[in-house]
C-alpha cells in the first residue's frame, strides 16, 4: 500500500517537473505533435522601414526619402528609390543656370562701344579702295575741315559719317565716271576720339581714346592726381546739344555713391 502511494507521488512530481521545463523553453521553437525534435519558428515578416532613406544631398526625417531635389514617398526595403533629375542640358539651380546662359549674338559691347555707329572724325586715317582700279584707291587722312580728297571725286565730306555712309557717297559720285564701281572704306587709324585732362594732375593734356575709357582710366593716363587735388570737386565738361554741361565726379566715393562712368570724345576732365 505504501509503495503504491510513493509511486503515485513520484509520478506527480515528474509530471510537474516536465510541465515547468516546457514553460521555460524559448518561444522561437515549437514541438511536433508526435513529441519529435523542435522546429525553428518562422521569421517575422518584413515591415516597412520607419526611418527615411538618405539621398545624395543628406539625411531625411522618418516617413520620406530625400533625393537631389526634394522629399519623395517612402518605399519598402529592397525597392529602388526614384530620383528627381532635371532634364538634360538644364539646371535647377538658378545660380548655375545664370552662368550657363549665353548672351545673344547681337548683345551690345559691355564697355559701351558700338562699332556700327562709329563716326569718322578729323585726323582719322582711311583706306579707300576701288575694286580693280588701283589708280582710284587711296589711303587718305581726314582733314581738319572733315573732308578727304580723291581722284575724280575731289573733296568729299567724311567727318560725321559712318564708313558705310561714306562708301555709298563715293560710289554714287564715281558712278558718273566708271560703270558699277565697287568701293570699300576702312578706318585704318583712329585719331579723332580724344579727351582732355586739366588741373591738378601730374601730366595734363589731350589723350586719344582707342577704346571706351572711364574717368578713372583717363586720370590714370594723366599719371594720377597731385597731392593737393580736390578729389571731391572733380567735374567733366561735356558738350550736349551745343551747350557746355558740368558733370560732377567725386573721386573719394567711387564704388559707393559715385559711378565710374565712360567718357565721350571731346570731354574735358577738370581737376581743381
Amino acid at each position: 500500500m505504501h509503495s503504491r502511494i510513493a509511486a503515485a507521488t513520484l509520478a506527480v512530481c515528474v509530471w510537474l517537473a516536465v510541465d515547468a521545463f516546457a514553460q521555460t523553453k524559448p518561444a522561437t521553437s515549437t514541438q511536433t505533435a508526435q513529441g519529435g525534435a523542435s522546429q525553428p519558428a518562422a521569421p517575422a515578416p518584413s515591415t516597412p522601414a520607419t526611418a527615411g532613406i538618405s539621398g545624395t544631398s543628406g539625411t531625411t526625417a522618418a516617413g520620406g526619402a530625400k533625393g537631389t531635389t526634394g522629399t519623395q514617398p517612402l518605399t519598402t526595403v529592397g525597392q529602388p528609390v526614384p530620383v528627381d533629375r532635371a532634364p538634360s542640358g538644364t539646371s535647377r539651380d538658378p545660380k548655375i543656370a545664370a552662368h550657363d546662359v549665353k548672351p545673344p549674338a547681337n548683345a551690345p559691347d559691355p564697355r559701351g562701344l558700338d562699332m556700327s555707329a562709329f563716326q569718322i572724325g578729323p585726323e582719322d586715317l582711311l583706306d579707300i579702295s576701288v575694286w580693280k582700279n588701283v589708280e582710284l584707291s587711296r589711303v587718305v587722312p581726314v582733314r581738319p575741315d572733315g573732308k578727304v580728297s580723291l581722284p575724280l571725286v575731289n573733296d568729299i565730306q567724311a567727318a560725321g559719317l559712318t564708313p558705310t555712309e561714306l562708301r555709298d557717297q563715293i560710289t554714287t559720285k564715281l558712278a558718273e565716271f566708271i560703270p558699277a564701281p565697287e568701293v570699300s572704306v576702312m578706318v585704318r587709324e583712329v585719331h579723332s576720339r580724344k579727351v582732355a585732362v586739366v588741373g591738378a594732375v601730374k601730366m595734363p593734356g589731350r589723350y586719344e581714346m582707342r577704346s571706351p575709357m572711364t574717368v578713372l582710366e583717363v586720370i590714370a593716363l594723366a599719371q594720377g592726381l597731385t597731392d593737393f587735388a580736390a578729389r571731391d570737386r572733380i567735374f567733366i565738361l561735356r558738350d550736349i546739344n551745343g551747350k557746355s554741361t558740368q558733370i560732377p565726379f567725386n573721386y573719394r566715393k567711387v564704388g559707393d555713391d559715385q559711378k565710374n562712368f565712360y567718357l565721350r570724345a571731346g570731354d574735358v576732365v577738370v581737376v581743381p
